[in-house]
């Protein structure tokens, strides 16, 4: 099999900035990781790989420090990674960002499985993975548990809000799955090795195929209106001495009022 998998770098903290003038977040002097959610979709690949033999191909786009989650990658067992980095992707949105995703695995396919995680949890849409099948004209499934390939199809379990469903999608297709499908192992010492002098494939958006007015901010139908940090105001009153009984019968008006003692509003009143 010939398997891709898609994967994002995102922010190694929680304390994510964001630059109000542009509406992007700022991604300089901050920690960066592999996607959490990411690491399954390629454990997921690498045992299909162990199973029914081929390839794993991982695609990211970003900055060029992303070089670094795709050798974390690499340390992971995956055979090839591709780059996808050019100052005109910066500021994409998921619809541009499944464009340039979507124009890479194309030329460098086909392919019969994508696999990637079921959101980035920098931005928690869940729409790439999406985006790039319908892109490619490939059935898709989300939110998926559980996996088993039987000749040319892909049988899914599904673990959704009211419940689980069963899906099976022909190959090739592409799958966003939960992290309840495996338990992603740990890079070895020789994976490790192997990551740091490991050739990673860098492509720019002449070497995708498309035009910078396709890709980035400029081929971004969703527009940032307003970014702001919200203010949490609380109002408080403060007893002591004298005052506590009085403290005390305030706070105990306002908890019947709520509801919360005995009696509830009604008492409340009388």
């Amino acid at each position: 099999m010939l398997i891709a998998v898609l994967v994002k770098q995102v922010p190694d903290s929680d304390e994510v900035k964001m630059d109000e003038e542009k509406g992007t977040m700022v991604r300089s002097g901050v920690g960066a990781i592999i996607n959490p959610l990411d690491l399954h979709a390629i454990e997921c690949a690498i045992d299909l790989r162990e199973k029914f033999g081929g390839k794993v191909r991982v695609f990211s786009m970003g900055p060029p420090q992303a070089e670094e989650a795709l050798r974390e990658a690499v340390a992971l067992g995956v055979d090839e990674v591709f780059l996808l980095t050019d100052p005109c992707f910066a500021a994409a949105d998921t619809w541009a960002t499944a464009k340039t995703l979507a124009a890479a695995i194309a030329k460098t396919g086909p392919y019969d499985l994508i696999l990637a995680g079921e959101k980035a949890t920098d931005g928690e849409t869940g729409q790439v993975g999406p985006e790039v099948a319908v892109m490619l004209g490939l059935p898709f499934s989300t939110y998926v548990s559980q996996l088993d390939i039987e000749k040319d199809s892909a049988v899914v379990r599904r673990t959704v809000e009211d419940g689980v469903e069963i899906q099976r999608l022909p190959l090739p297709c592409l799958l966003t799955v939960l992290r309840d499908l495996n338990e992603p192992s740990m890079p070895t010492l020789a994976g490790k090795k192997k990551a740091r002098r490991f050739d990673v494939v860098k492509w720019d958006h002449e070497k995708v195929g498309l035009n910078p007015e396709e890709v980035g901010l400029s081929g971004s139908p969703t527009r940032v209106v307003k970014i702001f940090y919200p203010k949490v105001t609380r109002e408080g009153a403060f007893y002591k001495g004298k005052d506590l009984d009085k403290g005390i019968e305030h706070l105990l008006k306002e908890l019947h009022s709520m509801g919360v003692l005995d009696g509830g509003k009604d008492n409340a009143e009388k």
